[in-house]
């Protein structure tokens, strides 16, 4: 079947390839569709002979489910095939409610790698850090599994304990953990007054983050009598990402004009821009100064806001260079057999910037006093750092780590508290709060040099 299969496949390609005038163009072409058939046909070999001569008879559908992740793992540390039970716990993932452990993960290296802990979590409560390394769930070695069966070992009934052993660079030993499962209800906003200013923070870009902001924004407003605050943080720090239309809404909550974020890709259909416009929420914060609180751990939808804000010169952004993961990813579902994530287009900041493997850069730059067990440790040089990673076209890679720790105690965060200290003129520095004429007028002779200098 899946011999003839291929075949078939064969020939309509072949079909399709030989209608159309012939050039030296489309002899080129030509030459390569017919490598293209040739690696079919090895392909379509090399599994006839595993389905006639392994040792056990295989499951085909899973040996084609493989054969397709590791084409599309091939591409770019995003891309994935997701089987039908991934989609699930995509769709679910991002609905902001789940069962499980709570942790965002990866794959490097045949192992799970922690991207971040969610907060208030089995993970974060057991002490699971950013670039922690799951080596053993309940006894059976990670090395060797996909990420999707790992994930599923790891999640499970309410109330049932999961064993886990991480590996932490520079610890002297490997750390074993039970953790109890629990409904992970990703709460993606969060708020509480410090020293009298207004912290929001927002852990992830689920379904509910854009809700979620204009209900803290609305209940900030409500309990200083309706009156605006003398400033507002919002606290994007180890946030990983999401989905891309609720980090658009976010920032046009800041935002009454101007564009947001600029994706181009291969083909047109995947070229776009996202312009703010006005609301009641932006009429709030008009005269609201606002501070944004970035780290190592800020990725993708969390770079989004950043980037838009720093550039339309809406807000500052405090702390150290985000993650740099400026690309899309498509969920494009396959029926009943699942779906495939695949990159299809960078995105860029309102100024054109592109922040694949580089990131966004503070206009102030603060340092966390890291205890000395976690120091070097915390760093984290991000998206470029990963294997396979898409490059940054014209713009530089980030080549040494950004710190993605952020104390416990809110009274010894120094990024924090040095936000607060500008909002409530306790300290002065020139980039808070932002001039938009001086940016717009840099802007213009940036690009001004540019064009010269071409």
């Amino acid at each position: 079947m899946a011999l003839v299969f291929k075949r078939a496949l064969i020939v309509m390609l072949a079909i399709a390839a030989s209608v159309g005038p012939v050039t030296a163009q489309s002899e080129q072409t030509q030459l390569e569709q017919e490598e293209l058939y040739r690696q079919l046909e090895l392909f379509g070999l090399v599994l006839d002979r595993i389905r006639d001569e392994y040792i056990e008879a295989p499951d085909e559908t899973e040996l084609i489910r493989a054969a397709i992740q590791g084409m599309l793992t091939s591409l770019d540390p995003h891309s994935a095939y997701l089987s039908p039970e991934s989609f699930a716990d995509v769709r679910e993932d991002t609905s902001g409610t789940f069962g499980g452990l709570g942790i965002e993960v990866t794959m490097e290296e045949g192992v799970v790698k922690v991207v971040t802990p969610y907060d208030d979590s089995p993970a974060s409560r057991a002490g699971i850090l950013a670039n922690d390394y799951v080596v053993e769930i309940d006894g059976q070695q990670v090395m060797g599994m996909t990420l999707d069966d790992a994930v599923e070992l790891m999640r499970g009934e309410v109330g049932t304990d999961v064993d886990v052993v991480i590996s932490r660079d520079g610890a002297e030993q490997l750390i074993e953990l039970t953790l109890t499962r629990d409904i992970i209800s990703v709460s993606a906003v969060r708020w509480s007054m410090e020293r009298d200013v207004p912290l929001i923070r927002l852990s992830r870009f689920s379904g509910q983050a854009y809700s979620g902001l204009t209900d803290a924004i609305q209940e900030v407003f409500e309990e200083n009598d309706g009156q605006a605050p003398e400033g507002i943080i919002l606290d994007l720090r180890n946030n990983p990402g999401g989905l891309v239309d609720q980090a658009q809404f976010v920032a046009d909550a800041f935002l009454s004009e101007g564009s947001v974020v600029l994706t181009r890709g291969r083909i047109p259909n995947q070229n776009s821009r996202y312009d703010a416009s006005a609301d009641e929420i932006d009429a709030m914060l008009t005269d609201v100064p606002i501070i944004v609180l970035i780290n190592g751990g800020s990725a993708s939808a969390a770079e989004i806001v950043a980037g838009a804000l720093q550039d339309q010169g809406r807000a500052t952004l405090v702390g150290t260079r985000s993650f740099g993961k400026g690309s899309v990813q498509s969920i494009i579902p396959l029926g009943f057999d699942g779906a495939m994530r695949l990159t299809t287009a960078r995105y860029y900041t309102p100024n054109n910037r592109s922040i694949q493997a580089l990131g966004i850069t503070p206009d102030i730059e603060v340092l966390q006093d890291v205890p000395e067990e976690f120091q070097g440790r915390d760093l984290l040089i991000g998206e470029a750092g990963l294997a396979g990673h898409i490059s940054g076209e014209a713009e530089e890679e980030a080549t040494v780590g950004s710190s993605v720790y952020v104390p416990a105690e809110r009274s010894e965060d120094n990024q924090l508290q040095y936000a607060i200290d500008l909002i409530l003129g306790e300290a002065e520095d020139p980039a808070f709060p932002p001039n938009p004429d001086a940016i717009i007028a840099q802007q213009q002779t940036d690009e001004a040099e540019v064009t010269e200098s071409q």
